[in-house]
């Protein structure tokens, strides 16, 4: 298949939006848009595996109407490495050879979006949160990234759990106090309620990027509340923990923080940088990853 002329397409498939870009081979961004998010994890069960194949279906709708791509570059949540099925639901519903799709895990192309390989290192905060760098052979080392069910301390589910627990303690010893806390009311508002039922359904049945969302919530209190300002400044610390490990194991190389999560309140940088040593160059970029993917994808082939 003649792919010359044909725009790439990169995604960036996350836990709270899946984000889509057609570039041309000079790297100008045609399109953009997004869907739901999604992640390779859902393939583990019959269920998820529907829903992902739904949204790359509704995907491939949005970028149509823009223009068939020649090839597609996308990067994933959770992938692990198998990807012979998500490669070919994204060849099938485009229109494209299988051949000329290549699927990775979304860090990938964050970390390419911030740096050269070798440049640098890339600390995400999302949904979850993760440190990044990819060695000048291409090789991917990571610290973090394990899932929220175990870590991703400083990430967007993370705020919004730390948030709950400190919430909910608060409860035990004193019910009821919930109404002299700002950063309680603004959960509460963002749950539906401030009876415990609402936060269970909220906590236990809503998708792990939903969750994420509710850190919009204790951004907003903080400038009236002590205590998102002490989970804000402490999602810093956590972040710089990861540029650290990194930092330790391959040396001094600056330092992006990017994602949505990290952008949330500016007390999330200023604690990751008063954490880190001075000699240790950091910036804060917004992301655009399915970008980068796209002009991955739209790159002239040897």
């Amino acid at each position: 298949m003649d792919t010359t002329g044909a725009p790439g397409l990169g995604i960036d498939a996350g836990g709270t939006q899946t984000r889509w870009a057609l570039a041309d081979a000079a790297g100008t961004v045609l399109a953009e848009g997004h869907v739901a998010g999604a992640s390779a994890l859902q393939m583990a069960h019959p269920a998820g595996r529907e829903q992902l194949r739904v949204t790359f279906g509704i995907l491939a709708q949005q970028v149509l109407a823009y223009a068939k791509p020649g090839r597609i570059h996308a990067g994933l949540t959770g992938f692990g490495g198998e990807s012979g099925v998500l490669a070919a639901w994204l060849a099938e519903f485009l229109g494209v050879a299988p051949e000329h799709v290549t699927v990775c895990n979304d860090i990938e192309i964050a970390y390419l979006d911030a740096f050269d390989p070798g440049a640098g290192y890339l600390v995400y905060a999302g949904t979850g949160s993760i440190g990044a760098y990819i060695d000048d052979t291409g090789v991917l080392h990571r610290a973090g990234g394990r899932g929220v069910t175990l870590d991703d301390g400083g990430g967007g589910f993370w705020i919004a759990r730390e948030a709950m627990r400190r919430i909910w303690r608060r409860e035990d010893e004193a019910p009821g106090a919930w109404r002299e806390s700002p950063l309680a009311q603004a959960v509460f508002d963002h749950v539906g309620g401030s009876d415990w039922s609402f936060s269970r359904q909220f906590i236990y049945t809503r998708a792990r990027g939903e969750i994420g969302q509710l850190a919009l919530a204790v951004a907003q209190a903080a400038e009236r509340d002590g205590e998102a300002r002490e989970i804000l400044t402490q999602a810093g610390v956590e972040l710089a923990r990861l540029a650290q490990a990194l930092v330790n194991r391959f040396g001094a190389r600056p330092v992006v923080l990017s994602g949505r999560a990290a952008a949330l309140h500016p007390l999330i940088l200023q604690s990751m940088r008063a954490t880190l040593a001075a000699s240790v160059a950091l910036q804060q970029k917004t992301a655009r990853p399915h970008a980068a993917a796209a002009r991955l994808a739209a790159r002239p082939q040897p």
